[in-house]
């Protein structure tokens, strides 16, 4: 189950899964999602509406939304890296296809594209780590997981599955660069693109740094490749800075999106692993981990020391007030422990692999001394992504991919001890093999024990299912033909309107539209009054509803004078007119004047 081998997997198998794979999630859109939204997550379409902004004309660096907070606009934290090629996939289907239908097009091929790629670097890996033997479950468990599949689905447009694939890239430059130093580079490369696009990327960057500091420490010998690592991500973060902000804003702080905190955390990195690399190395392998942690301490302390408002994490800016009634209300947002029991068909098929993952890796480290310093590199990588997972259920998209190696070792050590003794005991353990990391499986399994004992619907399920028609581009056909209009909407409909009209909203759900999010809390909450004066205060000529959305239930304590309780007795304010139209999807009312 281990090779020394050097060899490529075999492109016809790569090519024949994806192919399947392709086929069966565009028919899954086609038909089974006849009559939904194509982009019907808010990301996807908020990702489009800066496409389309981007091909009008608004700058590179640009990133302010400028119909988004209105009439003040908002500027998000997303990178252009992922807007560029969309565009370009856009530019290219527009003359054939119309300009509507091209962001379609554009949303079926991209991530078809990056699901190509990700199944490649999946067998990659497994050729490296398991042998030829390893690459067809590898190339078959990434698609029976629902949390890859379900950021490679067609119209999934936002940066999620990019950096999943980034994810992948720098495992596998990773474990390359034990034995061939150069990949450390591109492992650096790599690490630095991922940061640059998301800092959700930040776990994966954080194990690429402790395998590339650990190599040394248990092996002199890999000074070099750590030297180049740390250089290679210092200057790679170094180029990205200059690629996302203009040279006025190099120098501008900011905890969520690569700045000045992170290229700071590059340099210290860099510095680290070259000082500790070519001073003479302390013979013993805890005088090496003394040197690089007391190095470590010293940059990473004087880091806290310039930007303490960052020790709090990417969010530790947002408003406490959004952070405890918005942020904390997310469900993907909260620990795994805790989802596993709000949904726990998905905690068990998105958590049980990666969980899995890291015990069969121990097993493997334990048992086969061959490539010993790749699986302990392995170890890392599945170890950190799984305990960020316990944290945020939504980081298991990220813990995965680190997780089918193992997955594909555990298959394959099945079959062969089936092959030696072929009978029911081993039979059922290579049936377990794969099932124990086969997502959809999982999913199943738990769908129909949950469904046994309660027949309550989930309740997550239902209200998505419930907005969905609100989402369709049907939807918004009416609105689209009115003039330019400044719009009080709930926050997860304003990206949609945003790409389906020429109007203006106050709010989508983006942390870095505090100011926008917040008084779409107050507008529906609040006491009417309050409700005016932000109306006023903006602007706001209309207010278009959904029904279905949860702001018409609103928070917990709101004023018994609030627009969501007027709403729900049918009694609101003469100055909001219902102009809706007969069997519309949208409610839609006229701001009239006091």
């Amino acid at each position: 189950m281990t090779t020394t081998a050097r060899s490529r997997p075999d492109l016809r198998l790569v090519a024949l899964v994806f192919a399947v794979a392709a086929a069966i999630l565009v028919m899954r859109t086609v038909q089974g999602r006849a009559g939904l939204p194509f982009f019907a997550d808010t990301d996807d379409a908020m990702r489009m509406v800066m496409v389309r902004d981007f091909l009008a004309g608004q700058g590179w660096y640009d990133l302010t939304a400028h119909r988004l907070n209105t009439p003040f606009g908002a500027e998000l934290h997303w990178s252009r890296l992922v807007d560029l090629p969309l565009a370009l996939l856009v530019m290219v289907f527009t003359p054939p296809l119309g300009a509507d239908m091209a962001l379609v097009a554009a949303g079926y091929v991209w991530p078809m594209l990056l699901f190509a790629l990700l199944l490649w670097l999946s067998a990659m890996l497994a050729q490296r780590l398991v042998g030829p033997d390893g690459v067809l479950p590898a190339l078959i468990l990434p698609v029976l997981s629902p949390a890859i599949t379900a950021e490679f689905t067609p119209g999934r447009v936002d940066h999620h599955n990019v950096v999943i694939l980034l994810t992948l890239a720098m495992i596998w430059a990773g474990i390359e660069a034990i034995r061939r130093p150069r990949f450390a580079v591109l492992c650096g490369l790599l690490a630095a693109t991922a940061l640059a696009i998301a800092t959700e990327s930040l776990p994966t960057i954080a194990a690429a740094i402790l395998v590339m500091g650990l190599l040394w420490v248990f092996d002199p010998v890999q000074g070099r490749t750590m030297r180049l690592f740390g250089l290679a991500f210092a200057a790679s973060a170094m180029v990205h800075l200059a690629i996302f902000r203009p040279p006025a804003r190099w120098l501008e702080a900011a905890c969520d999106v690569l700045s000045p905190v992170y290229v700071a955390v590059a340099l210290v990195v860099a510095a680290a692993f070259t000082i500790a690399s070519l001073v003479p190395p302390p013979r013993a392998a805890w005088q090496r981990f003394a040197l690089l942690g007391a190095l470590a301490a010293i940059g990473m302390g004087a880091v806290a020391v310039l930007y303490p408002q960052c020790l709090r994490g990417p969010y530790g800016e947002l408003d406490p007030w959004l952070r405890a009634n918005w942020i904390a209300g997310i469900v993907e947002a909260r620990p795994w422990f805790t989802t596993i029991t709000e949904l726990p068909a998905y905690a068990v098929a998105v958590g049980l692999p990666a969980l899995l993952a890291t015990g069969v890796v121990a097993y493997r480290l334990w048992s086969v001394p061959e490539q010993r310093t790749e699986w302990a590199a392995l170890m890392v990588f599945t170890l950190c992504t799984a305990l960020v997972m316990l944290g945020q259920v939504r980081a298991g998209r990220l813990a995965i991919m680190p997780a089918i190696p193992a997955a594909a070792w555990l298959i394959v050590a099945a079959r062969q001890h089936y092959l030696a003794h072929p009978r029911l005991r081993t039979i059922a353990g290579l049936v377990l093999s794969w099932l124990a990391f086969s997502g959809v499986v999982l999913l199943l399994l738990v769908t129909a024990v949950v469904n046994l004992v309660s027949t309550r619907p989930e309740q997550a399920a239902e209200a998505r299912a419930s907005k969905e028609p609100c989402l369709l581009p049907s939807a918004f056909a009416d609105l689209a033909a009115l003039p330019p209009e400044r719009v009080m909407t709930p926050i997860d409909l304003g990206a949609h309107l945003l790409l389906y009209t020429p109007h203006e909203v106050v709010a989508a759900p983006y942390h870095r539209n505090e100011q926008g999010v917040r008084d779409a809390f107050r507008f529906f909450n609040d006491p009417i009054a309050t409700a005016r004066a932000i109306i006023d205060e903006r602007g706001i000529g209309l207010v278009v509803l959904c029904p279905a959305m949860a702001e018409l239930r609103g928070i917990p304590g709101h004023a018994e004078d609030s627009f969501v309780s007027l709403y729900a007795k049918g009694d609101l304010p003469p100055w909001l007119d219902n102009v809706s139209l007969p069997g519309a999807t949208l409610q839609v009312f006229a701001v009239l004047p006091e």
